[in-house]
């Protein structure tokens, strides 16, 4: 009785720390999962590179976080796991003045290839609701105009991006959406953009560095803007067309690069690119966990490369001096 006594005591003490070391490693997981890739600011490190010294693509960051390439990924199996999840990916494009032209291709050609088969929420920021076209919708595909005022600066079209962005989160997005993109609208969906491209906070490589030495990215180089990358640092240099996530982490993005935006404003400071300039400044130390290959924007005037096989998301051609309300 004894004996039987000391193994049940053995085996009850045993099962606990099991179950209490099960518990740990399930909250270490989600603390791991959903924790910002922060890096800190004047670390030395190599640059990283999309394509290797034989010529084929790198799949993965130096922090290992997914490079999304054609092959990397298989559409039938990752369709059929994101399936059962239920999941909206709202997505936000910005058509002011002139650049309500690039909506009906856009949205066409979105439905050709965006999300096939699943929910999706366009939300659409315009200063000529009229102009939005109407464009057929599959059964599970949604668009909402919001109307917000003109421009005479492109500049300033473009620096208010992340202030609506944030507020759309913080007002609709977050009671409506898994996951959110602000993408582009002077651009052309030509394959397939999916689930692939799903994670806590994506990035995509702009097609015109990604095999630059990171001293020529076009970073802001003036230690006064917020947006201050110095020449020594630097991963990649992200295209600011394409910005995603799950809602609270884009929320997150949009948020800091508003705040500095708005730092810098009071300095009558204008970062080089705006709002992609300090959007590089964010991923550079708050790294992505899922990059998105040129593949996902591309330029309708480049040629193929021998890297990308295919396009996928793509500026179109356009007059910059007959779209812009100003040089």
């Amino acid at each position: 009785m004894v004996l039987s006594g000391l193994i049940y005591l053995v085996y009850t003490s045993t099962s606990h720390r099991y179950k209490e070391q099960r518990f740990c490693l399930k909250i270490s997981k989600e603390h791991q999962e959903n924790y910002l890739l922060q890096s800190p600011h004047g670390l030395s490190y190599n640059q990283p590179s999309v394509v290797g010294p034989d010529g084929n693509v790198v799949p993965l960051t130096p922090w290992l976080a997914p490079v999304v390439w054609e092959g990397t990924f298989d559409p039938t199996l990752i369709d059929s796991i994101y399936k059962q999840q239920n999941i909206t990916i709202a997505t936000t494009v910005f058509a002011l003045g002139k650049y309500t032209q690039f909506l009906r291709d856009f949205l066409e050609s979105a439905e050709q290839n965006y999300f096939v088969g699943f929910r999706v929420h366009y939300y659409v920021f315009t200063d000529q609701p009229e102009q939005v076209p109407a464009v057929k919708l599959s059964e599970e595909h949604h668009l909402t105009v919001l109307t917000v005022p003109s421009s005479n600066r492109w500049q300033e079209i473009t620096l208010s991006r992340m202030a609506r962005l944030e507020e759309l989160i913080e007002s609709r997005l977050v009671n409506e959406a898994d996951y959110v993109f602000s993408l582009d609208v002077d651009t052309k969906f030509y394959g397939r953009w999916g689930v692939e491209t799903l994670g806590r906070l994506v990035g995509v490589i702009h097609p015109g560095y990604y095999q630059t030495p990171r001293e020529q990215y076009p970073y802001e180089r003036r230690p006064e803007s917020q947006a201050f990358i110095p020449s020594a640092e630097g991963d990649y240099y992200y295209g600011g067309a394409v910005i995603g996530g799950l809602v609270k982490d884009v929320h997150e993005v949009a948020k800091a690069c508003r705040e500095q935006l708005d730092i810098d404003a009071s300095k009558s400071i204008e970062a080089a690119w705006q709002e992609e300039s300090h959007l590089n400044k964010y991923f550079l130390y708050n790294k992505p966990s899922k990059v998105l290959s040129p593949e996902y924007l591309w330029q309708d005037f480049k040629p193929h490369t021998n890297e990308v096989k295919i396009i996928r998301f793509s500026q179109v051609i356009k007059n910059y001096a007959a779209v812009r309300p100003n040089p």
